[in-house]
């Protein structure tokens, strides 16, 4: 990854794919078309290792290894990495320790 400017990151491209990489919090592509129109297609966890044209390019596996989390827009493709500093946590958040037979109190508001 190359840092151009504080808080402004490029994601190396590849030969076949436009890699662009996420900004906290985005779900949908933000990619633009000739048109100068927004995609809006819904970013989804790509398992490139599964794809049957990608096994043919080969790129990406090339690139990252067989294991890196990327995402791919539903509509025009576009390949997206996550964002290094956006935390790992789920949309739901953490959640509570399940203790099974045991009622655990709410967060004090």
């Amino acid at each position: 990854m190359v840092t151009t400017a504080p808080g402004m990151q490029t994601a190396p491209q590849l030969p076949n794919h436009k890699v662009k990489i996420k900004k906290l919090g985005q779900r949908s592509c933000n990619e633009k078309d000739a048109k100068g129109k927004f995609c809006g297609g819904h970013l989804k966890r790509w398992f490139y290792m599964t794809d049957v044209l990608e096994q043919e390019c080969g790129d990406v596996k090339k690139a990252w290894g067989p294991d890196a989390e990327v995402y791919r827009c539903e509509h025009c493709k576009t390949l997206y990495l996550p964002n290094p500093d956006e935390s790992q946590t789920s949309v739901a958040g953490e959640g509570q320790t399940s203790v099974f037979g045991l009622t655990i109190p709410g967060k004090e508001r």
